[in-house]
This record gives structure tokens, sequence and C-alpha cells, in this order.
């Protein structure tokens, strides 16, 4: 497992989806009001919906907060139409980035993207230029504790999954996007845990770093994930657990 799959996995077993509850609570929002905007308020039929709400239970967000948000994106209340933006562009050491933002103004967002990019040497693309690499996917993580691998692997391949990947603790259960939800609901009729689920970009090809640039290319993804109009990052870097277990330590300090 590698980019955001490990990062997204080791966050989550420090408890660190987001040091400031009302950064987080905002990017929900924004994620919320859109997916209701584009496809409903059904969350039956609208699958990005029903996964961002899950998402925002799950940090405790308020259902008031919640409903608000579905309301202002299906026209219900007023609110604000945020623009969907995908930028790529490469990191320190040749890594390829995705980063998909929500924003009210995309000239804003554009030149601080740029920014970001620059500051820890890398450079901010044309559209297309890094896309390629990655396939989009669905991952579900399942603690280790409690779970017999034979069972995960079983039910997981029975619902369409891809792969069933280990590291120390969990699972990382693959799958192809349209086979998400259906996977995700045969874990739960087994009454297998899921610990963290998520739509994502799995890198086809990856890139092994050394703990220098290893360093930097963290510490650049964090300040891309902590911007405000920021959803989402993906990246193809290849960084050993242990490697990056000590380095976002270091990194969540600062």
């Amino acid at each position: 497992m590698s980019g955001h799959s490990k990062w997204a996995s080791i966050k989550h077993k420090k408890g660190k989806a987001d040091v400031e509850r009302g950064k987080i609570f905002s990017k929900f929002i924004k994620e919320i009001t859109t997916a209701a905007r584009i496809g409903g308020g059904d969350l039956s039929a609208n699958p990005r919906l029903r996964t961002a709400i899950e998402l925002a239970k799950a940090v405790n967000m308020p259902a008031d907060n919640i409903e608000r948000a579905v309301k202002k994106g299906t026209g219900e209340l007023p609110g604000v139409a945020y623009e969907e933006i995908e930028y790529e562009g490469y990191g320190p050491g040749g890594v390829a980035i995705i980063v998909n933002a929500l924003t009210d103004n995309k000239n804003r967002t554009t030149a601080e993207m740029r920014h970001i990019f620059s500051r820890y040497g890398g450079n901010l693309g044309n559209a297309g230029c890094v896309a390629w690499q990655f396939a989009p996917k669905g991952i579900i993580i399942v603690p280790r504790a409690g779970n017999e691998e034979d069972k995960i692997f079983s039910v997981a391949l029975d619902g369409g999954a891809d792969d069933v990947k280990t590291d120390s603790d969990s699972y990382q259960v693959i799958t192809p996007q349209e086979n998400f939800d259906k996977v995700k609901k045969q874990l739960e009729a087994e009454k297998i845990t899921i610990t963290h689920s998520e739509l994502t970009r799995v890198p086809q090809n990856t890139v092994s770093l050394d703990d220098k640039t290893a360093e930097r290319i963290l510490k650049m993804y964090e300040t891309l994930e902590e911007h405000e109009d920021v959803q989402k990052v993906f990246a193809n870097f290849d960084i050993s657990e242990e490697t990056m277990e000590r380095l976002s330590a270091s990194v969540s300090e600062e």
C-alpha cells in the first residue's frame, strides 16, 4: 500500500483525522453540499452523498450541521455553490500528486496550490499530466484483531473486491469504485467492523523515497491536506510503514 492509502491508514490509527475539528467540519459541509447539489438529497440514490455523511458522522459532526448542508445543496436553504477543481503536478522526488478541491474562488485556490507545490520543490502541472498514473478505487480498512484473514478475503472477494492487502494491524480491502458500496454492505452483513472507508485513487506505479525526500513529501502532503479548500490528496510515493510511522509523528508535531 502506498501514497494516500497508507497515509490515511496511519492517520486513522493515530486518531488524527484533523487537528482542528472546525476545519474538518467545514470540509465535510462543502462535500455534502456539493454531493447533494449534483446528485440530490436521496441517500439511496446518491452514493457520494451517502459516503460523505457516513464520514462526517464518524468524526461526530452534529446531525443538524449535516441536515443543513444537504438542504443547502438541494436548494431548500440558501448556500454557496462550490466549484470542483482537480490539480495535478509533481512533488519532491518526482512523486505524482492529485489534489481534489472545492472552492468559491478558483483564482485564489489555484495561486495557493501553485505556491505550496513550489515551496516544497515540486511543480503544478496541466490537467492530465499525472491522472493517467492512478486508477479510481474504493478502500475499506478492517482491523486484523478479531478477524480471520481467510474470512476477510472470502467475504471481500465474493462481494467484488479486487484485492486485500495487510499490514501490521489492519486489512485494506481494495474495490472497483462501482463495487465499493456492495463490498461494504457484505462486510457489514458479516458483522465485520470497518474502521475507515473512502473512494480514492490508487497509483499504478510507485516512487520509492529516501528518508530526506520522504520527510519533505509528507510535510507537503500535510500542508495540502490542511488547506481549507482541499478535500483529498492522492500521491504515488512508496515509504516503508516503519519510516512512515516515524516521520508522520514528527510532521504532526510541527
